[in-house]
């Protein structure tokens, strides 16, 4: 309990130094393991469509997914960022292409398959949308 404790103190330690302006910087977390199928599976793309869309070589995606390799740490940051706001992502990349993909000029909602089956109400298909300038879930 003492050892967390002391770990807890160090961090509020470096935070007001740094809030102090007696340190510079931050350290970013990067994940030890990104699950890049679980990932993919969420955004309801094939592994080409994927690679496609964020610039990954199929190979590397299909590697990564079968645990013959690990992306390095810029790739898990990236695979982090696609998880948690794949719309932020796309926007930064190619607005016109994210724009196009998602059929509308404004380019602030992105559909992504949420889970193996789709919800359906009649003839209606229900699908999740992530806005790219709140974060929020949509259910359309």
């Amino acid at each position: 309990m003492k050892k967390q404790f002391e770990q807890m103190m160090d961090g509020l330690n470096d935070v007001e130094a740094f809030l102090a302006g007696k340190k510079e910087g931050f350290r970013a977390h990067v994940p030890q393991e990104v699950d890049v199928k679980a990932i993919r599976n969420r955004l309801g793309m094939t592994q080409a469509r994927f690679s496609d869309t964020f610039g990954f070589s199929l190979d590397a995606i299909k590697h990564w997914e079968g645990g013959r390799r690990t992306p390095e740490a810029p790739a898990r940051t990236l695979l982090t960022v696609i998880d948690r706001n794949p719309a932020a992502v796309l926007t930064a990349l190619n607005p016109a292409a994210y724009a196009a993909a998602v059929g509308s000029s404004n380019p602030a909602t992105v559909y992504v398959r949420s889970g193996r089956k789709r919800q359906r109400s009649g003839r209606v298909t229900k699908r999740k949308a992530h806005s790219a300038e709140s974060g929020n879930t949509i259910t359309k």
